[in-house]
């Protein structure tokens, strides 16, 4: 695996290659991430992973200082997963300067669910997202593809939606969310949790099964649906910031008098950790 610290030495290696497949993450990796790069791996000439922690998409009383560093380890995973590039710049190297120039995805898509709770979260993430795309796709001769995670839901949308307003010859591919024996979605933050929160995490993933199988039965008071939910996670302790159902489309609340393909989604706090989950109806 041929590890890039620079933008030049980056680009340097990729102008050997025709069709980048790449993974962009923040480190402090998991299987979940691992699933991207082998499922990224058959979709280019060149396997390429980044490993950045974004100060841009974290906010002041966030844990960006705290958040895991895990080098060793996870190059050790890049490797066993069949990754051919890893490109690990430092701050200084991808932001020189103040980012000044930034992605701001519109508010009718940005500022719901997690831009509601985390104002500002998707123009960091939209901004280094674009970054990375200079940098890893500027000596692409063909086909570029990108894969992101589906249990970022928002924020898969958010990509899609750029990409296309951007026009950028870049195919975003979604990887399925990938889950442990008990059902809670694989994050970084899963770290965080103590034994008996991690015992508990479970609930978050079980609430959601629970509002998709109502849906599917036919449910249609959504509001109910979605305060019934609140109210079951806090009386087991949690802080929930929302769990609601949504169009696939838009992520607006569904339309009785026009059904359309539906999501649940779900953020709330355990403890000190937030945990984000969704699944489609």
């Amino acid at each position: 695996m041929f590890i890039a610290h620079t933008i030049e030495e980056l680009r340097a290696h990729l102008g050997a290659y025709q069709h980048p497949a790449f993974v962009p993450t923040m480190g402090n990796l998991h299987a979940g991430h691992l699933a991207l790069v082998r499922q990224a791996k058959p979709l280019g000439d060149v396997t390429v992973a980044s490993i950045f922690v974004n100060r841009l998409q974290f906010l002041p009383h966030e844990d960006f200082d705290s958040y895991p560093r895990t080098w060793d380890s996870d190059c050790a995973q890049l490797r066993a997963a069949g990754c051919d590039v890893l490109f690990a710049p430092t701050e200084k190297e991808l932001y020189p300067e103040a980012q000044t120039y930034k992605i701001h995805p519109p508010a009718g898509l940005a500022d719901l669910l997690e831009g509601q709770f985390r104002p500002g979260f998707f123009v960091g993430v939209a901004t280094v997202v674009m970054k990375m795309f200079a940098c890893v796709f500027s000596e692409a001769k063909g086909r570029r593809t990108a894969v992101f995670g589906q249990k970022d839901y928002q924020q898969l949308m958010v990509i899609r939606s750029m990409v296309r307003q951007f026009a950028l010859p870049i195919d975003i591919v979604a990887g399925p969310t990938q889950r442990a024996d008990d059902g809670l979605a694989l994050s970084s933050r899963n770290g965080y949790l103590s034994p008996a929160e991690r015992a508990e995490a479970v609930q978050l993933s079980a609430t959601l099964k629970r509002m998709a199988s109502a849906l599917r039965d036919g449910a249609t008071d959504t509001a109910a649906l979605e305060a019934q939910a609140m109210d079951g996670l806090r009386q087991r302790g949690w802080a929930p910031d929302y769990l609601v159902a949504r169009r696939r489309s838009d992520l607006l609340p569904p339309d009785a008098s026009a059904p359309a393909p539906l999501v649940v989604l779900g953020a709330a706090r355990l403890g000190q950790t937030r945990l984000i989950d969704n699944l489609e109806v």
